[in-house]
């Protein structure tokens, strides 16, 4: 049993954790193989999230004045609070992944930077790629364009070395008849 110290200190914390977390997850551990808890809040941890579980008096206390007071308030049965304070959708996804293996794990609500985010936005947002593959997408999208200037350097020297001309006019110079032959039918119509 708790004492009103301990209590106390809970409810600060949790407090503390809402109003610190980038998003919060309200769910359920309640119920699966304690192997299988632990595997779950060892892949919330990884991904700078956190679980907790405790009496929904304390939730509720902890939320009261926050933007997640109005979903914890009055709840009912056994609930689990995620926190993601780096990257939501990895936690969004572990969770999503422990509820497919186990059915009493389910998302019930939750907020991303303060947003109410309903079951199916949850869902979404588990559905993303990681941190790192959206990283990995940026950087590929933002080198694109220096890589197509490099091999077009490297295309401009190769002809060079062939003795090739790469001036202005020997490339308007070959595109022109094409431009021609497009005049010349247009003219026959």
């Amino acid at each position: 049993m708790l004492n009103r110290a301990d209590k106390e200190a809970l409810v600060d914390g949790l407090k503390k954790d809402i109003e610190g977390a980038r998003a919060l997850f309200l769910t359920n551990l309640i119920g699966i193989p304690s192997n299988d808890s632990v595997q779950v809040r060892k892949e919330i941890r990884e991904a700078q999230g956190k679980v907790v579980v405790t009496r929904n008096t304390l939730f509720t206390r902890a939320a009261a004045g926050t933007y997640a007071e109005k979903l914890l308030a009055e709840l009912k049965g056994p609930h689990a609070l995620a926190f993601a304070f780096e990257d939501a959708p990895a936690v969004a996804k572990a969770l999503k992944t422990a509820g497919k293996e186990f059915d009493v794990i389910e998302l019930k609500g939750g907020f991303l930077n303060g947003e109410e985010l309903s079951v199916n936005q949850i869902n979404e947002l588990a559905d993303l790629p990681s941190r790192e593959e959206m990283l990995g997408t940026l950087l590929a999208t933002m080198n694109a364009p220096v890589s197509a200037f490099a091999r077009l350097m490297n295309q401009l020297k190769d002809k060079a070395e062939a003795g090739e001309s790469v001036t202005p006019e020997a490339t308007a110079t070959e595109e022109a008849p094409a431009e021609a032959v497009a005049t010349e039918e247009k003219t026959e119509e």
